[in-house]
C-alpha cells in the first residue's frame, strides 16, 4: 500500500493544491485513507531513514498509517503487546514529526 500511495503522489506531484480536483463533501471525507496535508513523498523518505535506524518502528508506522490497522492488529502483526505498540507509536510519530518539520537536533 505504501508503494502505491507514494507512486500516486509522485505521479501527481506537479498538480497545484486542489487544481483539477472535484470538491469533496464532509460526508465523503471519511473515505479518504490519507490525511490531505500529508506529503507522501517526504513521509516515504522519512520512513526509509527510520527503517535504517529502527526497522520495527518503520513497520509499525506502515501498519498503522498505510494499512490502517488498529493497535491490537498491529500488535498481533509485529508479535508485541498492545501497550508496546502504543508506546512505540508515540515514539515513531514524534520522530517523524521532527524529521518532517526539520526540528530534529
Amino acid at each position: 500500500m505504501r508503494r502505491i500511495l507514494v507512486d500516486h503522489a509522485r505521479a501527481h506531484d506537479a498538480w497545484k493544491r486542489g487544481a483539477g480536483q472535484a470538491p469533496l463533501s464532509l460526508d465523503e471525507a471519511h473515505l479518504i485513507g490519507v490525511a490531505p496535508n500529508v506529503d507522501l513523498i517526504a513521509l516515504d523518505e522519512a520512513l526509509t531513514r527510520l527503517s535504517e535506524i529502527d526497522l520495527q518502528l518503520s513497520r509499525l508506522v506502515e501498519a498503522r498509517f498505510y494499512g490502517g490497522l488498529t493497535i491490537d492488529e498491529t500488535a498481533e502483526l509485529l508479535g508485541i503487546s498492545p501497550a508496546s505498540v502504543g508506546r512505540e507509536w508515540l515514539v515513531a510519530k514524534a520522530w517523524l514529526y521532527a524529521e518532517l518539520t526539520g526540528t530534529r537536533s
